[in-house]
This record gives C-alpha cells, structure tokens and sequence, in this order.
C-alpha cells in the first residue's frame, strides 16, 4: 500500500490504473483506501458540480431570455433546450442529486445572475435577488418566462 500512496502523489494516472486493475483481480487488500475513497468521493462531488454547471447556464439564459427579448435568438433557444435536456438526464442517471437540489439552485441562480450582468450589460439589480422559477419551470420544456 505504500507503493500506492507513494505512487498518488506522483503519477495519479498509473495509482488510478493499478487501483483498477487490483480491484479487477480481487487484490483489495493492496488497495490505498484513503486515497481510493477520496477519490470516490470526488466523483461524486462532481456530479453535483455539473449539476450547479448546467443551472448557472439555463438560468442565465432565462434571465436573458425573460429581461432582453428584443435579443432573443436561435442561440438562446438551443441553450436553454440543451441544458433542461442535460440537467434532466443527469437527474435521471444521479436522483439523488435531488436531495442536493434547493442547494445548487440557490448557488446556481446568484452565479447565473452574475453571467446574465456580464453578458446582457444590466445592473444586478435589474434581477431578482431570488430566483425567480420554480423546480418545474426550471426543467420543463414548454415554460419560456415572459
């Protein structure tokens, strides 16, 4: 396990190809556990990173869409299709990202104002201060806000 632990800190690439192949062979006993379940853990961080990833581009793209219609475009259109169609795959493959949701929400939307500021040029305060959608609207195809 030393060798492991060792072999982390300097080629994380050939620890993570050895960790699988001892696993693979039922040699678990070699395997470094600390740094296996950190690992682990990190994946599953991850999923909700992505999860936060997706949001902060839809709702920045409804907050455009909603206080910039004069600019709607095509564009706009198809990110806000994409992302509803990722977020909603991604709660199917992880649903317990559901109970990760009001969360990620909260920190997706004030990230997501902050994009909609950079991109559309208007005051931060020209956005609610929460946001504004609900679970449903947020991931149902047929809500396109005001």
């Amino acid at each position: 396990m030393a060798h492991l632990s060792t072999l982390y800190d300097q080629d994380f690439h050939a620890w993570a190809l050895q960790s699988a192949e001892l696993i693979r062979t039922g040699q678990l006993e070699q395997l470094d556990l600390e740094h296996l379940a950190e690992e682990v853990e990190d994946m599953g961080a991850n999923k909700q990173q992505q999860l936060e990833n997706r949001l902060r581009i839809l709702l920045s793209h409804l907050l455009k869409w909603r206080y910039q219609p004069h600019l709607r475009s095509r564009s706009w259109e198809a990110t806000i299709k994409e992302q509803r169609y990722s977020i909603q795959r991604l709660m199917q493959k992880n649903p317990s990202l559901k109970n990760k949701w009001d969360e990620t929400l909260t920190d997706a939307y004030r990230l997501g104002v902050l994009l909609a500021v950079r991109e559309t040029y208007l005051e931060e305060t020209t956005f609610p201060s929460e946001c504004p959608y609900t679970t449903e609207q947020i991931v149902s195809d047929d809500y396109w806000p005001g």
